[in-house]
């Protein structure tokens, strides 16, 4: 993690770009299998004629970050890049563009979707190396690269894959053990596994394993908060959550499921923030759909329904093979009167769900929809819709 440069030639901006790279070097510090040089270290090559292989050779590294900070009137620029250190090529690159004012939050907020963005290039980059005997680690990358891509049952179905061989390898990983129930509980809750009571089982026995060997992992923390989600127990899951986010702050799925069981134990108002918030952290997450879907529901069941379907709309381009953002639409478009555009969205979520799913009003009703006030809303404005779209009432 190189000094980021002031480009300003500006003393006083100094600070600020000392700060970026302090609260990067602090940031990246916490991603698992991540060794960062100190910054004393990486200070020293302020302002020298180097570059990454020379680094890398020195310093024994893979990767160098580097970047740069120019202030032009209000408005400040920071880019940054990775570089691979052993054949000196760019893996990444990103600019941000801010307003300058407060300094301390334009701070908080660059470093932190910097860091984010990284953990995943860095799982690609280091998923794609080959390996002759891959170990634990290269099985638990691997694994994290596919879970990383847009949620699908086949890219699912390759991460559960690659954890369980992980756990071959290293039968007491709490992070294999952890990764792989997140990954189990996530396809019960999208919606794209045909073993969802058996999924459940093993979530549960895995993550009992990862919370008794380690109980403070966030990893495991944030899996049985999905698990409990994935079982309509939000109620349990939202101190789950809340101890993640307390230990990682850069963690948008917890901020998005938050959100989502905030809008299913009744305080719907505070969910939109929250999946605000994960939005700026992950604007690029392969799962930010799931953020515009929480949105436009939330948007639909307190009846504003064009501004549901913008946000429907959003989270159908960003996954068109996840089922619920087409549901949604079909309640959405049915309210609107656009009969024939929500008979085709039910149609496809039917598709992708398989067997009978959305057969009837009354077999909908037997899920767990939330507490009575947010059942309510459910039946005036999804459940209206969904009847307009074509879904019997028995």
């Amino acid at each position: 993690m190189l000094p980021f440069a002031n480009l300003n030639n500006d003393p006083e901006q100094q600070y600020f770009a000392d700060g970026v790279t302090e609260d990067l070097t602090t940031d990246l510090s916490r991603i698992s299998h991540m060794l960062v040089i100190s910054r004393n270290t990486a200070f020293t090559y302020r302002d020298k004629p180097v570059n990454a292989k020379q680094i890398g050779r020195e310093l024994r590294v893979r990767y160098v970050l580097e970047g740069s900070v120019r202030r032009s009137g209000n408005q400040i620029r920071v880019t940054a890049q990775l570089i691979d250190a052993a054949t000196d090529t760019h893996v990444w690159a990103q600019r941000f563009d801010r307003d300058m004012g407060d300094l301390f939050a334009l701070q908080n907020d660059i470093t932190r979707q910097i860091a984010i963005a990284l953990n995943s290039e860095l799982v690609v980059a280091e998923a794609a190396r080959p390996t002759e005997h891959p170990d634990a680690l290269d099985y638990i990358l691997r694994g994290r690269a596919a879970s990383n891509k847009v949620a699908t049952p086949d890219n699912l179905t390759q991460a559960v894959a690659m954890f369980e061989q992980a756990l071959v390898l290293g039968p007491g990983s709490v992070e294999a053990q952890s990764l792989l129930a997140l990954t189990l509980a996530g396809r019960v809750l999208a919606g794209m596994t045909n073993t969802r009571a058996a999924d459940i089982r093993r979530a549960n026995d895995l993550i009992g394993q990862a919370l008794t060997a380690s109980p403070g992992s966030t990893l495991a923390h944030i899996a049985k908060a999905q698990l409990l989600r994935a079982e309509g127990r939000c109620d349990e899951a939202i101190p789950e959550l809340e101890t993640v986010i307390a230990a990682n702050r850069n963690s948008p799925g917890a901020l998005f499921a938050l959100g989502q069981c905030k809008l299913t134990t009744g305080s719907i108002d505070e969910a939109i923030p929250l999946e605000e918030q994960a939005i700026r952290l992950g604007p690029r997450d392969p799962y930010v759909f799931n953020r515009y879907l929480v949105i436009g529901e939330v948007h639909l069941l307190r009846s504003r329904t064009e501004e549901a379907i913008v946000w429907l709309e959003k989270a159908r381009i960003g996954n068109p093979g996840s089922p619920w953002p087409h549901a949604w639409l079909a309640s959405a478009y049915g309210l609107k009167g656009d009969l024939d555009r929500a008979a085709a969205e039910l149609a496809e979520a039917r598709r992708l769900l398989g067997g009978r799913a959305y057969s009837s009003i009354a077999a909908m009703k037997s899920r767990y929809w939330g507490v009575p006030s947010i059942r309510a809303l459910h039946e005036d404005t999804f459940f209206a819709g969904l009847r307009k779209a074509g879904v019997p009432e028995e």
